[in-house]
C-alpha cells in the first residue's frame, strides 16, 4: 500500500481516508479472490466478533456456508460452547439450516425469530420432530399474532428432493421452474435442510469455510484467566477449528503467558490472540505463539473504553502498523472494530489486515442471538451490549457470590443496551455479506488486484479532509 501524494502527519481512521484508482486489468470483480490465507480455512475476509449478542451457533454456521468465520464467545460455559461447535459442525452445507417450531407455538412466537420477509420460512415439526409442512416467513406478517403455527397449515406446499440438486444452479432452475421462493429439502422423507432461490445462488458465487472432513469451520474464544490449557483442549475435542485468545489489553504479561501455555500443548491449531494496536505488540504476541493478532482498541460501537480511559489508536493507523510488523514475522491481523460501510472492511484490507471482524453491524441480523423486538413506530430490532459492559459482566460472572459480581460491576465499561435495528432490504447476514464482498470485490478491481495479497501491494490510499468524506457519501433525499 502507498499513500497518494502526501504522507500521514497523524494517525488516521477509516473516515480519514480513501482509495485512489488505478489501471486495472481486472475485467470482471467476480473474477478476484477473497480468500485471507491466514491458516483459517476461510474463503472470505470476514469474522464475526466474539460478542454475545452477535455469534451465536446459527450465525456462525451461515457465516461458514459464505466462507466466513464465526468466533463464538468465551463467556458461555465450556458444555455449552462445546454444543455449541458439535451444533455448527452438524450443519448442511451444501443447504441452509432449518429454522422449526412446534404446531402450538404462535404466530407472534415465529415472529420473535423470523421476520416477514421473502425467501425465509417455518418449518412445523410435532414432538416427535416429525416434519408436519413450513409456513412461508411472508405468511406469518398476515396471520393473527395468537394463531397457531398448526393452524396454517394448509395443504401439501413444495419440497425439494435432496438428489434432485446436483449442484448449486441446477437448485436454483428446478426452484424457478416450480416457480418456489423457498422449500424444505427433504431425502426419505426427512428434512436435511432448506433452500431459497438466493441461497442457492449465493452457493455457486460463495465457497464454503469447510474442514477436513468436510464440515462448517467455527472459531472459539477464550480469556487469559483460569484453566486456559484445559478449555483449549476441550475446545479442540469438541471440532473447534480456530482459538482466540481474547482481552481487551492484550500486550499484557497474563496474555503472553496465556499464549505460551496454549501454544504448548501442540493442538495444530490458528492461535488468535489480542488486541493490540502496536508493532511491539504484535512483536511479543507472535513471539509467544500466536500465528494471528487481533488488532483495535476503542473503535467497536459498543466501547467506551477511550472516553473512560483516553486508551486506543485511530483504527486504519493501527492496522496499518501491526499488519507490517505482522508480516515480518510470517503472521497475520485481524482488524477488529470500527466497521461502519463496506469502504471500511476493504481500507482495513488495504491496510494489511487478513481479515476484519465485524461485531454490531451483524446484532441487527436474523442469524445473530436474541429475539426480534418492535419500537413504538414498528421497526424490529435486536439487543446489543458491549462485553465490557454492566450487562456482559453480570453474564460472565452469574456463578459468583453477589458481592464480588457486584465488585466486578462497579468497573464495568460499555454499552449495556442499544438497539440495532434490521434493514429491511437486508435481513440476514448473508445479505449484508453480499453488499460487504461486492464492494470489496469492486475495491480490488479498481487497484488492478485480483487477490488480496496484490490488493496490499496495489492499493493507492489518499487523506480526505471531513467535507471529502461527506461528500462521498449519498443523499437520501433531493436537495
Amino acid at each position: 500500500m502507498e499513500f497518494y501524494e502526501a504522507s500521514p502527519r497523524h494517525d488516521l481512521t477509516y473516515s480519514d481516508v480513501f482509495l485512489v484508482p488505478s489501471r486495472s486489468s481486472v475485467g470482471s470483480r467476480l473474477r478476484v479472490s477473497l480468500a485471507p490465507r491466514d491458516g483459517t480455512g476461510a474463503t472470505i475476509p470476514i469474522v464475526s466478533a466474539n460478542m454475545n449478542s452477535v455469534t451465536g451457533p446459527r450465525l456462525a454456521a451461515s457465516l461458514a456456508r459464505r466462507g466466513g468465520l464465526g468466533v463464538l464467545p468465551q463467556d458461555l460455559h465450556l458444555q455449552d460452547l462445546d454444543a455449541a461447535i458439535r451444533w455448527v459442525k452438524s450443519q448442511p452445507v451444501a443447504f441452509d439450516t432449518p429454522l422449526a417450531l412446534g404446531p402450538e407455538r404462535t404466530v407472534a412466537e415465529a415472529l420473535r425469530r423470523l421476520p416477514p420477509v421473502d425467501g425465509h420460512g417455518i418449518l412445523v415439526h410435532d414432538q416427535h420432530d416429525v416434519f408436519l409442512g413450513f409456513i412461508p416467513a411472508a405468511r406469518l406478517g398476515t396471520a393473527l399474532p395468537d394463531a397457531r403455527l398448526g393452524d396454517l397449515l394448509h395443504g401439501r406446499l413444495a419440497s425439494i428432493d435432496a438428489d434432485d440438486v446436483t449442484d448449486p444452479r441446477a437448485a436454483f432452475d428446478l426452484m424457478v421452474a416450480a416457480d418456489i421462493e423457498f422449500a424444505p429439502v427433504l431425502r426419505h422423507g426427512e428434512v436435511v435442510g432448506t433452500l431459497s432461490r438466493k441461497s442457492a445462488m449465493r452457493s455457486t458465487l460463495y465457497q464454503a469455510a469447510l474442514d477436513g472432513n468436510g464440515r462448517l469451520r467455527v472459531a472459539a474464544a477464550l480469556g487469559i484467566n483460569g484453566d486456559i490449557e484445559g478449555r483449549a483442549r476441550a475446545l479442540a475435542a469438541a471440532g473447534v477449528d480456530v482459538l482466540v485468545l481474547d482481552t481487551a489489553h492484550g500486550h499484557q504479561d497474563a496474555m503472553i503467558d496465556a499464549i505460551k501455555a496454549v501454544a504448548g500443548l501442540g493442538l495444530s491449531l490458528p492461535i488468535v490472540a489480542g488486541n493490540v494496536v502496536t508493532r511491539a505488540g504484535v512483536v511479543d504476541l507472535v513471539n509467544a505463539g500466536a500465528t494471528i493478532v487481533k488488532v483495535g482498541v476503542g473503535p467497536g460501537a459498543m466501547c467506551t473504553t477511550r472516553m473512560m480511559t483516553a486508551v486506543g489508536r485511530p483504527q486504519f493507523s493501527a492496522v496499518l502498523e501491526t499488519a507490517d510488523a505482522a508480516g515480518d514475522l510470517g503472521a497475520h491481523v485481524w482488524a477488529d472494530g470500527g466497521v461502519r460501510y463496506p469502504r471500511d472492511v476493504a481500507l482495513a484490507l488495504a491496510a494489511g489486515a487478513a481479515s476484519v471482524m465485524i461485531g454490531s453491524w451483524f446484532a441487527g441480523t436474523i442469524e445473530a442471538p436474541g429475539t426480534l423486538e418492535m419500537d413504538a413506530a414498528g421497526r424490529l430490532f435486536k439487543e446489543n451490549w458491549g462485553m465490557a459492559s454492566t450487562k456482559a459482566v453480570h453474564d460472565r460472572f452469574d456463578r459468583l457470590d453477589a458481592y464480588e459480581r457486584a465488585r466486578k460491576e462497579l468497573f464495568a465499561e460499555g454499552i449495556s443496551s442499544s438497539k440495532i435495528y434490521l434493514d429491511p432490504l437486508r435481513p440476514s447476514v448473508e445479505d449484508l455479506l453480499d453488499m460487504i464482498t461486492s464492494g470489496v470485490r469492486s475495491s480490488l478491481s479498481y487497484a488492478g488486484a485480483s487477490t488480496l495479497e496484490e490488493f496490499h501491494e496495489k492499493a493507492l490510499v489518499g487523506i480526505q479532509s471531513a467535507a471529502g468524506y461527506e461528500e462521498g457519501k449519498a443523499l437520501p433525499v433531493s436537495w
